[in-house]
């Protein structure tokens, strides 16, 4: 493991088991937060930075399948380790097939999952395609730029810019998650909440009018790009990382 703890997610209905892995895995050095359902697991991915989901498969409400698929589809790029009682092939493939990036039938040790995570951990920090919420949650920093996100404030090199407030959360939504790529359904979420209503054109429209203030070419962004056939994503240094292929666009993005 790298210096910096790995930060794990888990959601399973089995309390005797998030009991063990949260013990084992946080002897482990990582760090775990555990629930017992589908329901807060969407909530916690945009308040913090995790490098691994671990879903169970099985769980009330919305099962793991369903909550993976979904995810997805709102460009949401955390790593997914899927757990299930059911160890047919099939399961396995509709599981990789929804967005799972590994699976572990149960019964498993503890060992072995925490070389699963590891690996996936690794392999996120090689391509540098996958970053939570920032680490500072005072202040982040682009180009010439500084926001400030507990006094809701943006500067210019040491000069007030002016913002809306409906500017300000979604400049902040895509400031919180550095290099990751995110949908416009899962943009509008985690910047108006889940019962905004908006269009994917309305989220164009408001990503436009940003660019407009904060990049010097907004036609050519460098801070927030297009990712073409998914959303957007905001790039700090202006340079995109991993394999996910932003392509600036001009007023119709």
């Amino acid at each position: 493991m790298t210096a910096t703890p790995g930060r794990i997610l888990i959601a399973d209905d089995e309390a005797d088991l998030r009991a063990l892995l949260q013990r084992y895995l946080g002897d482990q050095g990582l760090v775990v937060r555990a629930v017992d359902s589908a329901e807060p697991v969407e909530r916690l991915l945009a308040r913090e930075r995790f490098d691994v989901l671990v879903l169970d498969v099985m769980m009330p409400g919305e099962d793991g399948l369903a909550l993976c698929r979904r995810l997805r589809a709102q460009g949401e790029t955390v790593p997914i380790l899927m757990l299930t009682a059911r160890g047919d092939a099939v399961d396995r493939i509709v599981g990789l097939e929804m967005g799972a990036d590994d699976y572990l039938p149960k019964p498993f040790t503890p060992r072995e999952l925490l070389a699963r995570i590891e690996a996936l951990i690794r392999r996120q920090r090689v391509l540098g395609a996958h970053a939570g919420p920032a680490a500072d949650a005072g202040t982040v920093r682009f180009g010439a730029y500084a926001l400030h996100l507990s006094q809701r404030r943006l500067e210019r090199d040491g000069e007030d810019v002016p913002l809306s407030t409906v500017e300000f959360k979604l400049l902040q939504a895509l400031a919180q998650h550095p290099n990751r790529p995110l949908g416009r359904d899962r943009l509008m979420v985690l910047a108006h909440g889940h019962d905004h209503a908006a269009t994917d054109r309305s989220i164009d429209v408001q990503v436009m009018r940003l660019r407009k203030l904060i990049e010097t070419e907004p036609a050519q962004p460098r801070h927030i790009q297009t990712v073409w056939g998914l959303g957007y994503v905001f790039v700090p240094d202006g340079r995109l990382h991993g394999r996910v292929a932003a392509q600036p666009a001009g007023d119709d993005a």
